[in-house]
């Protein structure tokens, strides 16, 4: 875990509008987003990872919030129907590294559980999960967790 600082970055994706109580909804975006091509279809990708955002907080993690679910992209000139963008702020992000077996959600969850019980100064601005396009295995991956923090 370590404290780094990010410039502000556009994603495009897809998105729901969820909470921790239906956690469903973020599998079942994952699954329209895999069985529907929505990756193929994003236009100016920055490279090939994948972001899973967390933003629009309608208080702390226990109020609902939105799930962003694309690519970062060098420009937001050509949304495809049914997308939208979103813009990440620029922030201090405390980042965290969830490893084991990413097609079940388990590391990445249990990572989150961690996160929500530790003591830190969150933001509630934006949060991301980063899936790179390095893990070659998503059986045995890791992904990378920020954290929006307060400096």
């Amino acid at each position: 875990m370590n404290n780094t600082a990010l410039e502000p970055f556009y994603v495009i994706g897809l998105s729901v509008k969820t909470s921790n109580q239906d956690m469903e909804d973020i599998g079942m975006l994952w699954g329209k987003f895999t069985s529907k091509g929505i990756y193929a279809n994003i236009p100016n990708k920055n490279n090939g990872d994948i972001y899973c955002i967390y933003t629009n907080y309608e208080g702390d993690h226990t109020k609902p919030y939105e799930v962003i679910l694309g690519c970062k992209v060098n420009s937001i000139d050509d949304i495809p129907n049914g997308l939208v963008s979103h813009k990440v702020v620029g922030n201090s992000y405390q980042v965290y590294s969830a490893k084991g077996d990413l097609t079940t959600g388990q590391a990445v969850g249990q990572k989150w559980k961690e996160i929500w019980e530790a003591d830190l100064n969150r933001n509630f601005k934006s949060d991301f999960e980063l899936y790179s396009a390095e893990t070659k295995n998503p059986k045995d991956g890791v992904v990378e967790i920020y954290v929006g923090v307060s400096d």
